[in-house]
């Protein structure tokens, strides 16, 4: 197997055939578009739930779903783009995702300085002190939220 790089993708080749295309902004989209999906997906319409399980969680083909669906693969596509729509739009009003996010890099920020502080010896009080401001605006968000 070798790996050919255009532009943004990376192409794999098994032997002269491309095998699998990856794209960075396409696998930055399905991993946001799950990461939503687990927030928001019990909002969506069972229709839109059951596209997006077959897309992005099953990995199957518009064409393959709209074959399961007896449904043209235009509906399919048309389906999908108001599912990532709506969810795009529960995150613009309600922001858990996004809440989520800050809160993961704030408890990271938080394990750094404590183990910084764990790390030194004797233990610097600055450091304690600073997780301890850490740990308050967490609570604090937490509160808020």
């Amino acid at each position: 197997m070798r790996r050919i790089k255009r532009d943004d993708c990376q192409v794999f080749c098994l032997d002269s055939h491309p095998a699998l295309i990856y794209n960075q902004s396409m696998i930055e989209k399905m991993l946001r578009i799950g990461r939503l999906y687990d927030c928001y997906g019990a909002l969506l319409t069972e229709n839109q739930q059951k596209c997006l399980e077959l897309h992005y969680l099953q990995d199957l083909s518009l064409g393959e779903i709209a074959a399961e669906l007896s449904v043209s693969r235009q509906a399919i596509n048309d389906m999908l783009r108001r599912a990532e729509d709506s969810l795009e739009q529960y995150e613009a009003k309600l922001n858990l995702y996004s809440q989520e996010q800050q809160r993961l890099q704030s408890l990271r920020e938080l394990r750094r300085i404590i183990m910084d502080a764990n790390g030194s010896s004797p233990v610097d009080p600055a450091l304690l002190t600073l997780a301890v401001e850490k740990i308050d605006d967490i609570l604090k968000q937490e509160m808020r939220d």
